[in-house]
């Protein structure tokens, strides 16, 4: 689909939209809209997964970053929110507009992502596995925080203005804490954006909101061709820690920081009050889980945890913040628990727990949401028998389990259910989000169960409306 334009009766002015990420993949979510008035992004992600995604990180955007009006950014995970620093770094001064609970998990991702990157250059460079002389980070630590300088936290259900001539507004969409769907207000028609959708039943978060109306619609498809699974996760997650430390092995789940660390650790301390599992240490090794931990606990009347519940996890969890006591856990060889970031195993200090327990048969790892194709979490849960981490091979001999329907995304029946709120068809469904299959998917069930009009935009596409 190229250029694909879909025309308004009886409107004088225009506006287009150009899929700069998340087209025909999970990550880099990222919308060029243009006006007459300008061009602003619609969320602003990093791409991860496979090296061809990866290198799209540094590639020129189609517009100039000091030309852009403004960011309108859905939630703070990195695929949404990454590539802000790049963008300041490449000369954007404009604002960033999000929820509160965003902004403040956003002081902590951003941060955080640009640490990594200068030490995984660091790192490459020190082991000269990388091809590049020298290593160098896409932004830095003082990047990020320069650019959240830009932030601007908005109330859901009010009124701002990205850019003169378009009003847009927020309302929660469930998913992680402050994640939202974007109303926008055009001369062209009303677009809304679904941003990363929220489940209807979700440990802890609340459901995404209803929306009745768009002239334009904009939908993720993460699960577009999947349900997920009735699964009782205390009953899966008691079988796996008490199997593992049976036999002496140490349990390790690479959780995303932000909704399913924290889900993670309500479900552990709730085994251990309910005396399902042995009272095992529980380690929380990942300053960017641990800080949003915290405010997550702050902004408790965003989610379905109460305050005392919140506080469970501070009284039972050992919070490691130092990279000494990182490298001290991954001496450790009693049974315990470690939950460490990032959940598709694709960089941070989780990998150093990989080469650490991958190759020991007593050991379990345990991944607890989506995997990207082309992640070391995709293959490590399609049975690979080594993977790759810092330049060597390493065999894996622990068990891994895959808790997929912990995810925060909603599958297919979930996404329909939402979409059956709209009293009236879009003139237009824009499916991303989502690998081609589901994708695809997704456009096929709410062609023939909805009847609406749907296309599936690829990467660059342009749509006129």
């Amino acid at each position: 689909m190229n250029n694909l334009t879909t025309r308004t009766m009886n409107r004088t002015s225009t506006l287009q939209l150009q899929f700069l990420g998340a087209a025909g993949t999970v990550t880099g979510s990222k919308t060029l809209v243009t006006s007459d008035q300008g061009s602003w992004l619609l969320d602003c992600g990093l791409y991860q997964g496979i090296k061809n995604l990866r290198q799209r990180n540094w590639k020129r955007l189609p517009v100039a970053p000091k030309d852009l009006k403004s960011v309108l950014l859905t939630h703070a995970h990195l695929d949404h929110s990454g590539y802000i620093p790049a963008l300041f770094k490449q000369g954007f001064r404009g604002k960033v507009y999000c929820s509160s609970a965003t902004l403040a998990l956003a002081k902590v991702l951003l941060p955080d992502s640009g640490y990594l990157q200068e030490e995984d250059a660091r790192y490459a460079n020190k082991r000269g596995f990388s091809k590049h002389k020298p290593a160098l980070p896409l932004y830095t630590e003082e990047d990020a925080w320069e650019s959240l300088k830009l932030f601007e936290a908005v109330t859901f259900g009010d009124r701002f203005q990205p850019i003169q001539g378009v009003t847009a507004s927020l309302t929660p969409a469930g998913h992680i804490l402050g994640a939202s769907c974007a109303i926008i207000e055009t001369s062209a028609g009303r677009i809304v954006a679904s941003g990363d959708l929220g489940r209807p039943d979700d440990l802890i978060m609340y459901p995404p909101h209803p929306i009745e109306e768009a002239d334009y619609l904009l939908i993720e498809s993460t699960y577009g061709d999947r349900l997920h699974e009735e699964v009782d996760f205390l009953e899966v997650l008691a079988k796996i820690i008490s199997g593992t430390a049976q036999r002496g092995g140490i349990v390790l789940i690479p959780a995303f920081a932000v909704g399913r660390a924290q889900a993670v650790l309500y479900l552990i301390q709730r085994l251990k009050q309910e005396k399902r599992i042995p009272n095992l240490p529980v380690f929380l090794n990942s300053p960017m889980a641990i800080k949003a931990t915290e405010i997550f606990c702050q902004y408790h009347h965003l989610h379905k945890l109460t305050h005392e519940q919140c506080e469970l996890f501070d009284a039972d969890t050992h919070f490691v913040r130092k990279v000494e006591e990182s490298i001290e856990l991954n001496r450790k060889k009693f049974p315990c628990v470690i939950i460490s970031a990032s959940g598709m195993a694709s960089g941070g200090r989780v990998l150093h727990h990989l080469k650490t327990l991958l190759p020991d048969h007593r050991n379990s790892i345990v991944f607890a949401g989506f995997q990207a194709v082309g992640t070391r979490g995709d293959a490590l849960v399609n049975g690979a028998g080594k993977v790759k981490i810092h330049g060597q091979y390493f065999p894996v001999r622990a068990t891994i389990h895959n808790l997929d329907a912990l995810s925060a995304h909603a599958d297919y029946s979930e996404i329909l259910d939402w979409l059956a709120n709209f009293t009236k068809p879009p003139k237009m469904t824009f499916v991303n989000h989502g690998e081609p299959v589901s994708a695809d998917a997704l456009r096929l069930k709410i062609q023939d169960q909805l009847g609406w009009q749907v296309n599936v935009p690829d990467y660059l596409d342009t749509v006129t409306i």
